[in-house]
């Protein structure tokens, strides 16, 4: 069980004390924080509520959106992936998400070239302040406007221009169970993989963004996902990202316990 991390769009409807509250009191040790979130509350005080908790952070989201179609989305981008990086070190985060971001004006082979450029160009900063990068490859819905990269093989290309100890890939189950080649991908990262996060794929999806489902509710094989991770060397925290309206209308103590059970049910 030490392995969960709540994600914290998961349980969106809590305010960041009453998340960090509602995980002591269930022995949740471990969050992955949004940056809006922490920005509400505050990054200083984010970082005491923490601290006084307990509770460490597995990743914050997010980074990236690299594609730019002017010269200013360029500039503008640019300063909030270093600002990105900021937060992640004020709190105490290893691990910035990457969503690389959707189509540019120039086009889906150029877009992926400026993720590329993009990555390049935030790693020695991201290094230089503790902070790691995860490329997060995104199923293919979600490649016109979200991200350019689809795969784990993309994601792992990608990575492979720079050093393990600054830039690596996340598997989530949610993106990558339809793959045909996801258990190579996951052998080939390796130690790479710096972030596994979890949720289910309803058939159909109620919403593509927010129709996630609970693990046990669709298609995805959990266990044997799992398992690759692990034989891959991930020992980290397991994080599960939840979006989904009906989960969002519980109250929070309610989803939050829903979220623990079905992780010990699919992980048993």
């Amino acid at each position: 069980m030490n392995r969960l991390s709540i994600n914290q769009y998961s349980v969106r409807q809590l305010t960041l004390v009453e998340l960090v509250e509602e995980c002591r009191e269930t022995g949740i040790g471990v969050l992955g924080l949004w940056r809006d979130k922490v920005s509400s509350a505050g990054s200083d005080r984010a970082r005491q509520l923490l601290r006084d908790a307990g509770i460490s952070v597995s990743s914050l989201c997010r980074g990236g959106f690299f594609p730019y179609s002017t010269d200013e989305e360029l500039v503008r981008t640019t300063a909030d992936n270093r600002k990105a990086v900021d937060e992640a070190a004020e709190i105490g985060s290893p691990l910035l998400v990457l969503v690389c971001g959707g189509i540019a004006a120039a086009g889906l082979e150029r877009s992926r070239e400026m993720v590329l450029e993009g990555i390049a160009n935030l790693a020695p900063y991201a290094r230089d302040h503790g902070v790691k990068l995860g490329i997060e490859p995104l199923h293919p819905m979600f490649a016109a406007d979200r991200s350019v990269i689809s795969t784990l093989e993309q994601a792992n290309d990608l990575a492979d221009h720079f050093s393990p100890d600054t830039v690596g890939v996340i598997v989530d189950t949610y993106h990558v169970w339809w793959d045909p080649n996801v258990y190579r991908e996951i052998q080939r990262a390796g130690d790479r993989i710096l972030g596994f996060h979890m949720s289910d794929w309803l058939a159909p999806p109620p919403h593509f963004l927010n129709g996630r489902g609970l693990m046990g509710d669709g298609f995805v094989e959990f266990k044997q996902i799992a398992a690759a991770v692990n034989r891959a060397g991930y020992a980290g925290p397991i994080e599960v990202e939840i979006f989904n309206e009906e989960l969002w209308a519980l109250p929070g103590p309610q989803a939050l316990a829903l979220i623990k059970s079905r992780f010990q049910a699919v992980l048993a």
